[in-house]
């Protein structure tokens, strides 16, 4: 079998691996429930929200947060989602069974990529549906909204993945995990998720827009809200060509990293590397 055809076949197993990861997610009753709960949890947050108002509108504040949320929601799938898999794969030795077979790295990617993707989009789902009932005044605008709302979520996953599965590649394990979530928490409360970004210390106004949440957001604001509430954005707009450029920067940044680190962390694993790991969780248990 020569180079090529391996490769294609990699792929093609990649995403068929990745289809049935995603469905034994949603089959299975834990993973569902750990999906259902914070959403349902989000959801009620946002309902306490709603008769409250934009400063300056009478639009609901409630209404205002959801497409952040949900734009905090893709970024969360994106990087946090895939980082938290690499390093539960690499420590039980998932990744040391890929690379010892032809192009079997390729495959695992492609197939973490689809099922992080697919995760993703349901999250989307699970969010959006509801609060097209709760709140009014969301995705008046149309086909126009809707095909909005399809290039951020499409370019919104190009700039996380990639930085996902670079962050992945350097946690040495799965508590290290929270080395990554404390910064996601830290950039959420300064990205205009659940408040307008204006209303914040112009200088943690652009901490927030040097990272992906921030352009998440307003690009689902774009698309799901009136175009009256530009006026509450940064330079009262919605800055398509800026969100596109942001998150083209991230997803190039993303695309030049991931691959040198995930070569450098397969070069790294070994049998004795992964005995070592269980050796070192068997202690803590012990």
């Amino acid at each position: 079998m020569n180079g090529g055809t391996s490769m294609t076949t990699a792929v093609r197993l990649g995403v068929r691996r990745g289809w049935i990861e995603f469905r034994q997610t949603v089959t299975n009753a834990e993973d569902v429930m750990g999906a259902i709960i914070p959403v349902a949890i989000l959801l009620v947050v946002l309902v306490f929200m709603r008769d409250a108002t934009v400063p300056g509108t009478t639009f609901s504040l409630g209404a205002t947060a959801v497409p952040g949320v949900l734009g905090m929601s893709l970024v969360y799938s994106g990087m946090v989602g895939i980082a938290a898999w690499l390093s539960v794969d690499r420590e039980d030795g998932t990744l040391l069974r890929a690379k010892a077979t032809p192009n079997g790295m390729v495959g695992y990617l492609v197939g973490k990529v689809c099922a992080t993707s697919a995760s993703a989009v349901l999250m989307l789902l699970l969010v959006l549906v509801p609060s097209l009932f709760l709140f009014e005044g969301l995705a008046t605008g149309g086909a126009r909204a809707w095909l909005t709302l399809l290039w951020v979520l499409a370019v919104g996953l190009l700039a996380t993945l990639p930085i996902g599965a670079a962050l992945g590649s350097l946690a040495r394990s799965p508590r290290s995990m929270g080395l990554i979530m404390l910064p996601f928490m830290a950039l959420t409360g300064v990205s205009g998720v659940f408040y307008p970004i204006t209303a914040l210390p112009e200088w943690l106004q652009w901490v927030g827009q040097a990272f992906p949440i921030y352009w998440m957001g307003l690009g689902m604001r774009s698309a799901l809200l009136p175009d009256t509430m530009a006026a509450v954005e940064i330079g009262e707009s919605w800055r398509h060509l800026e969100t596109l450029g942001v998150l083209g920067v991230w997803a190039v940044l993303g695309f030049a990293l991931a691959p040198a680190l995930l070569r450098r962390m397969a070069r790294r694993e070994s049998g004795s590397a992964v005995a070592a790991r269980r050796e070192r969780a068997m202690q803590r248990v012990s």
